[in-house]
């Protein structure tokens, strides 16, 4: 049904004619908030020793930062569908730089933890609201497309971005990495200001309590929305270990430099580039729905391999494969879902973009979280998080198919 939904709309503009600016302009505002966590974890080691913490412990800037960010999404995204996009991003990029400041000039962790939750406050704006206004600009297959183009755009600043953290650390040190991301994220706001400004200009919805808990009540109603939104979640909360687990399973184990940790990041970019090409044609013969489960079954691979690894072989090349083929089907289940999810709803396009933002985040918060307790041995609880996130999202999008 939802195949259906986005194949049938052709009035929408296509986003192979939509300016490059537009799309660059998209994937900053989604990829910030991920590169304020992915810039900085080459240099967790560092800051622990720095603040006087255990590595363990430091890890909890990124569990406070997820958490923040989901809660955010879910206020900024009913503001955004009653007065507009233009200042809710604008604003998110203030508070964003604000908290990057204050995570610069910190010396205790309880400063950095305050800190980032401001910087997280600042991130959930314009990320929640990049999927909105791509919803304001594209419609139905269009829609699809264009995430997949934004997917691959935004996947160099992650990806990339640990290479960059480690050279600023090297050079300056890990407060350097603050002070770029605001540079960054001012350079950002102006490029926004100047290339697409207000895009929301159907019925703007009330905004009142009453009024965002019954949408939101009506969305998680919805199994439209509910399934391939806690499908998207699912497997954002095994990226997420992935991102976290890493830095322990070479630094700590396999006595990465945090330069050699960038470069391995960096690598990595190449087969979410390559998935979101991918998911592109794989839509347009197969249709969603057949493209996303051919990806489930790639991250469920990932993750057997990986746990396999951990057991049998714990050595750096078999883990490579494995996180590989992991990143392969994410990459294709995060933007085709991403679209799936938010597509039928236009009207509710900044609530729903809000919900699935809170969920993916929580996903992600829970993935770090388990990722970091379930074992000492990192590379053990990644494949435990992984194999058990993909099997579960594997299952639940099933069912909706079988229901159909």
């Amino acid at each position: 049904m939802i195949d259906n939904v986005l194949r049938t709309d052709e009035a929408a503009p296509r986003p192979e004619n939509a300016a490059a600016s537009q799309i660059a302009v998209l994937a900053g505002l989604a990829a910030l908030g991920t590169l304020a966590t992915n810039i900085l974890l080459p240099s967790l080691p560092q800051m622990a020793e720095a603040l006087r913490v255990s590595s363990a412990t430091v890890t909890s800037s990124i569990t406070v930062f997820l958490a923040v960010f989901a809660l955010g999404q879910l206020v900024v995204g009913p503001i955004s569908d009653s007065y507009g996009r233009r200042w809710p991003v604008l604003a998110g990029f203030a508070v964003f730089v604000a908290g990057s400041i204050w995570c610069a000039s910190s010396s205790t962790l309880a400063s950095l933890l305050i800190g980032r939750m401001i910087q997280a406050a600042g991130a959930c704006s314009t990320s929640v609201l990049s999927r909105a206004i791509a919803r304001d600009l594209f419609r139905g297959a269009a829609l699809g497309r264009a995430m997949a183009l934004i997917m691959i755009a935004m996947a160099a600043a992650p990806g990339f971005s640990p290479l960059l953290g480690g050279a600023l650390d090297h050079f300056w040190g890990w407060r350097a990495e603050f002070v770029f991301v605001a540079i960054l994220a001012a350079g950002a706001a102006i490029a926004y200001g100047s290339i697409l400004g207000e895009t929301h200009y159907s019925v703007r919805t009330q905004l009142h309590p009453f009024a965002i808990a019954k949408g939101y009540a009506g969305l998680l109603r919805d199994r439209l929305f509910i399934v391939p939104a806690a499908t998207v979640s699912l497997i954002m909360g095994g990226l997420f270990s992935v991102f976290s687990a890493t830095p322990r399973i070479l630094m700590e184990a396999m006595h990465f430099t945090p330069i050699e940790l960038g470069l391995f990041f960096a690598g990595t970019v190449l087969i979410v580039f390559a998935a979101g090409m991918l998911a592109r044609q794989l839509a347009s013969q197969l249709g969603l729905d057949r493209s996303i489960c051919l990806g489930l079954l790639a991250t469920v691979a990932g993750g057997v391999a990986i746990l396999t690894t951990s057991i049998i072989w714990p050595s750096f090349l078999p883990f490579l494969c494995s996180v590989c083929v992991f990143l392969l089907g994410m990459g294709i289940v995060n933007p085709l879902g991403t679209a799936q999810t938010l597509s039928p709803f236009g009207k509710q396009a900044g609530a729903a973009s809000a919900l699935l933002g809170f969920w993916q985040m929580i996903g992600a918060a829970s993935g770090v979280l388990l990722t970091a307790n379930i074992s000492n041995d990192a590379t053990y609880s990644l494949a435990v998080v992984l194999t058990a996130s993909s099997v579960l999202a594997l299952g639940i999008y099933k069912s909706r198919a079988k229901a159909a």
